[in-house]
């Protein structure tokens, strides 16, 4: 591991000690629902109507019991609902279908079921079931190609195998939530707070804004 990336991930544990997975659940089948449901949307209106739709629905067989456009409006306030509520009744189908109701522990089952891409397969692998994966999501690949761990041009599952080949296999759920949390509530993508960064000296993307702020700051007083 190099010594840079060390640098990195010890200084967002200290940022950040608690971090962790922010959607509230119970239990894997509620965490699953609430990952599907997050797909372009905060974790914090995730929580908002998770509140009340995993006190109407506790099990598969509860969304599958219930009429499509009874369960749209139930996640409406949610970006994307119309097919998130599809997915989350193929899905619950599945699992009733293939796993007797469980949630299986493989991201190569979770993928195959409805509305489960590469990221929420592994965010449900990792924090359900404490299988090492490196969730993608915007803030983990920002701060990843800010800090120059990855190249700006690699995909989303470029990043996650660079990630995964220079991070310990045994540190690569809590790197993912370190990225999540230091990319959520500091390297902002719109205002990333550079000034107070300990990170600052690595990121060439930080040292160019500070260079512009000092410029303009500069601009101004003259």
């Amino acid at each position: 591991m190099k010594k840079e990336i060390r640098f990195c991930l010890d200084k967002m544990h200290e940022m950040f000690p608690e971090a962790a997975c922010e959607l509230n659940h119970e239990n894997p089948f509620e965490l699953l629902v609430a990952v599907v449901l997050s797909a372009q949307c905060t974790d914090n209106l995730v929580n908002k109507v998770t509140k009340e739709l995993f006190q109407k629905y506790k099990k598969p067989e509860d969304y599958v019991a219930v009429p499509l456009e009874a369960l749209q409006q139930d996640i409406r306030s949610i970006g994307l609902y119309r097919n998130k509520a599809k997915n989350i009744q193929k899905l619950s189908q599945s699992l009733l279908d293939r796993y007797n109701g469980d949630v299986p522990r493989t991201k190569e089952q979770l993928m195959e079921l409805a509305g489960v891409g590469r990221k929420t397969a592994n965010v449900v692998a990792s924090v359900a079931f404490g299988e090492p994966a490196i969730a993608v999501d915007t803030h983990v690949e920002r701060v990843s190609k800010r800090l120059g761990i990855c190249r700006w041009k690699d995909s989303v599952n470029e990043v996650e195998q660079t990630l995964m080949r220079k991070v310990p296999k045994d540190e690569w759920s809590d790197t993912h939530h370190l990225m999540i949390f230091f990319g959520r509530y500091h390297c902002k993508s719109r205002n990333p707070n550079c000034p107070e960064c300990p990170l600052l000296q690595l990121c060439r993307e930080g040292q160019k804004r500070m260079k512009k702020r000092d410029a303009a700051n500069t601009a101004v007083l003259k």
